[in-house]
């Protein structure tokens, strides 16, 4: 637990060294006022949910077709200031992904890059701890597709709903429990995850409701397993 703890903490001098060194006032002011402090209780965090959808899952060769964000905290969910972009892609749009987000190329074509809306993104962030399920392709497409724009890299802490499902479902002894007797594990995917806590149903992959969906999670997780007071550090990712 003290390595783990230790390891978290890293991000502290992370973004203070990247509120002093990046490129644009835009990302200065986006670290400056990060939520940073691990020991911050949870309850009185400022949140925003993400989602996005992409045409892919490989960065390098896919890219970000829709952004989705909803600011929230755990007493209530802003669902008025919620913001959605739909984003041309630079690249990796086959069309193949259409079947899941539903984003055709006649969506795409007069949208804007992410270059363009780059500000506002960081804006409805701002001074809010990020949170997402899954968050490798959160991080991973936001941080190549800023840093190509922008030459800065783009990585900061957030709270991952699917890690905290994981760390109940896929413990390693409850792993070999279940095979002893035949279990399938649970799914750690968002609807099923929502469901095994009431959540009711809603349709998925897209971006803005995806989010709402996360908040949702992350309120419900935080009543069943934590506590107001559970400091930040023992959440993020």
């Amino acid at each position: 637990m003290a390595a783990g703890r230790e390891r978290r903490d890293r991000w502290q001098p992370w973004l203070e060294s990247m509120a002093q060194g990046s490129e644009t006032a835009d990302l200065r002011h986006f670290y400056e006022a990060f939520p940073g402090n691990p020991a911050d209780p949870i309850g009185t965090t400022p949140l925003a949910a993400i989602d996005l959808e992409t045409s892919g899952l490989d960065p390098r060769k896919h890219a970000i077709l829709s952004i989705g964000i909803v600011p929230f905290n755990l007493r209530s969910i802003a669902t008025g200031a919620s913001r959605h972009w739909i984003l041309r892609p630079p690249r990796g749009f086959s069309g193949e992904s259409v079947a899941y987000h539903h984003i055709r190329h006649f969506d795409v074509e007069q949208a804007p890059d992410l270059g363009d809306v780059l500000p506002e993104i960081l804006e409805s962030l701002r001074g809010r701890l990020p949170v997402v399920h899954y968050h490798p392709i959160e991080r991973r497409f936001l941080d190549g597709a800023v840093r190509e724009r922008t030459g800065t890299v783009f990585r900061f802490p957030l709270i991952d709903t699917m890690e905290i499902e994981a760390r109940r479902h896929r413990r390693p002894w409850r792993m070999r429990l279940g095979r002893l007797f035949g279990r399938t594990p649970a799914s750690i995917r968002l609807a099923d995850s929502r469901e095994r806590y009431g959540l009711p149903p809603y349709e998925g992959h897209q971006a803005v409701v995806d989010a709402i969906g996360t908040a949702e999670l992350l309120q419900a997780q935080i009543q069943h397993h934590y506590s107001n007071s559970t400091p930040i550090g023992d959440l993020r990712v």
